[in-house]
């Protein structure tokens, strides 16, 4: 089993190879174990996707609840796995910088930060404060004796702010204050997509999102990562809603073709 710092390393490597690390999102141990025996390289946490496991909204797990989770998605597999640690779960840099400590505790590869604040009223934070966030968190990602990888998100296209030139500025913020992984959320044309990769010298995460270009364009354009976010997470509920509903409105069975599908994956995943 690789220690730590070989998770750490590998999974900073894997943003250099010659063609974009395909990373899924995990939502409990067992979804991390039955991506793993799918042959993933990598993992990540999704914030959206465990919030549901607990019945709850995005935005509304706490700091301890996140770090315990994402240990426990860490301690699933051998595979690297970078945590979803949302803004930092605190405004000011100083904790920010605590949680990245709490997170170079918890067996991580890596971790994200977003300037994202949860208010709606001013959803992004200052650049000048972000920049400073991103800084206080890569100085414990990198000063520790495990090298974390730090990916940080410019949210704006996730709230309404598609302004590609603020988006690429913060991007280019971000990579001076020490990010390992720069990460715009919400992008989804390729030509925007393309001078985000240009403007920046770190590697770039997209978000698989409806009307993403495939794989092989986002590889063409120098994508280096591509995460999914809670997406897996909700279609498994959606399978799940769909089953139900097969059974409490029509009185069928059909789930079970999926049913089967499931079990044998998870008895090939859990066999060991």
């Amino acid at each position: 089993m690789p220690n730590q710092t070989e998770r750490a390393e590998l999974f900073l490597a894997l943003h250099h190879g010659a063609e974009p690390l395909l990373l899924p999102n995990a939502w409990d141990r067992g979804s991390a174990r039955l991506l793993a025996s799918l042959g993933f390289a990598a993992l990540a946490t999704t914030s959206s996707g465990f919030a549901a496991t607990l019945g709850r909204e995005d935005g509304s797990v706490s700091r301890g609840e996140a770090i315990e989770h994402a240990a426990a998605i860490a301690g699933a597999t051998d595979l690297p796995v970078s945590a979803d640690l949302e803004d930092g779960f605190a405004r000011d840099p100083a904790g920010v910088a605590e949680t990245a400590t709490l997170a170079l505790g918890a067996g991580l590869a890596g971790f994200s930060i977003e300037d994202f604040t949860r208010d709606p009223a001013d959803p992004i934070y200052d650049r000048v404060l972000a920049a400073e966030r991103v800084a206080a968190a890569a100085q414990v990602a990198h000063a520790g004796p495990v090298p974390l990888v730090l990916t940080a998100r410019a949210e704006n296209y996730l709230h309404d702010r598609a302004d590609l030139a603020d988006t690429i500025g913060r991007l280019q913020a971000f990579q001076e204050a020490g990010a390992d992984v720069l990460y715009a959320p919400g992008v989804t044309d390729l030509a925007q997509i393309r001078q985000i990769v240009s403007s920046v010298d770190r590697p770039v995460n997209v978000l698989a999102l409806p009307g993403m270009p495939p794989v092989a364009d986002l590889a063409a354009a120098g994508v280096a990562r591509i995460s999914v976010g809670g997406a897996f997470a909700f279609a498994a509920l959606g399978a799940v809603a769909q089953a139900a509903r097969d059974l409490r409105e029509q009185g069928s069975y059909g789930f079970w073709e999926l049913a089967k599908l499931g079990r044998a994956a998870a008895r090939r995943a859990f066999g060991d």
